[in-house]
């Protein structure tokens, strides 16, 4: 199975807690909710019991083709369950998800339309000397699905190429995965996400544990990849600074509740103390937004 359908065996990766997490979209900021009728995605209404507990309660947002969206919270808040809903690999208890204006229906990747989505994990868990080179994790995104090996091809070594140049892959094509560094892996995922031209790519916490330079390399290959390509990029973090410079919209997930806008729009200290059911404070210093939280409820 392809890294871009979660729960492959080869390479492993480590899947995070899902059950936790609560949110809902009533106190919404007001703001950007998508682009009308060429909504390339669309939750409507979207609600999750896990264990007895409501963990998601009418999640509605959409995202229209192009452009990054940062699903940003606190660890817990909810963030992988959210991306999970929208792969199919978690029935929600209510709402729907639309994808190309097609309902999402278990964990397929593609919609009756051909629309496609890529999916990056948190982590790629693999052993440093077993022989799987760059080249061959992105050449499983084809069909990695299926059974057995595929037949070397001029055309497929073509298409493994384009993507390992797209995303800055090239000279470590032939490397071992489990040599290279966070931020190299990290690429070779996102290759490998993207060898099927997906018009949607999730990334689960694709800056965690990187280096400063490589984070800011990823924030960039992802604003550009959306940009020229027109890929709808949608992503998980906890930090929301290093995303300002790409960030076209985001959905904040704290405390049950979720607001959706532009980061200007959401992130305010009336918006963020009506999330958070407690004062909170926005500040802005140097062009980082620092959220802190104040003493007793609102």
């Amino acid at each position: 199975m392809p890294l871009s359908s979660p729960g492959g065996t080869t390479p492993r990766t480590e899947d995070p807690d899902v059950t936790s997490g609560n949110a809902t979209s009533e106190n919404a900021t007001p703001g950007n909710t998508g682009t009308g009728g060429g909504d390339l995605l669309r939750l409507a209404g979207i609600g999750v019991r896990l264990g007895g507990r409501q963990v998601l309660s009418d999640v509605t947002f959409t995202l229209g083709r192009g452009g990054v969206t940062g699903i940003i919270g606190q660890n817990g808040a909810g963030k992988t369950t959210l991306l999970r809903v929208i792969l199919g690999l978690l029935e929600p208890s209510s709402g729907r998800v639309l994808f190309a204006g097609q309902p999402r229906h278990g964990k397929a990747l593609h919609s009756k339309s051909g629309a496609s989505i890529g999916y990056v994990p948190q982590k790629l868990v693999i052993d440093p000397d077993m022989p799987l080179r760059a080249r061959d994790v992105v050449s499983l995104g084809l069909d990695g699905h299926k059974l057995g090996f595929a037949f070397p091809s001029r055309q497929r070594r073509e298409l493994v190429d384009r993507a390992l140049a797209d995303v800055g892959a090239a000279r470590y094509a032939d490397a071992r995965v489990g040599e290279l560094s966070g931020g190299e892996q990290q690429r070779v995922l996102i290759a490998h996400a993207l060898i099927s031209r997906p018009k949607l790519l999730l990334l689960d916490e694709p800056l965690a544990n990187l280096d400063l330079r490589s984070e800011q390399e990823i924030v960039a290959l992802l604003g550009r990849l959306a940009h020229e390509q027109g890929i709808a990029v949608l992503l998980s973090a906890h930090d929301m600074n290093p995303l300002l410079g790409v960030m076209d919209r985001i959905v904040y997930v704290a405390n049950g509740r979720v607001a959706t806008g532009s980061t200007d729009e959401v992130v305010t200290s009336e918006g963020l103390t009506r999330l958070y059911g407690q004062h909170v404070d926005v500040v802005r210093i140097h062009g980082r937004v620092l959220v802190v939280a104040g003493e007793g409820p609102v």
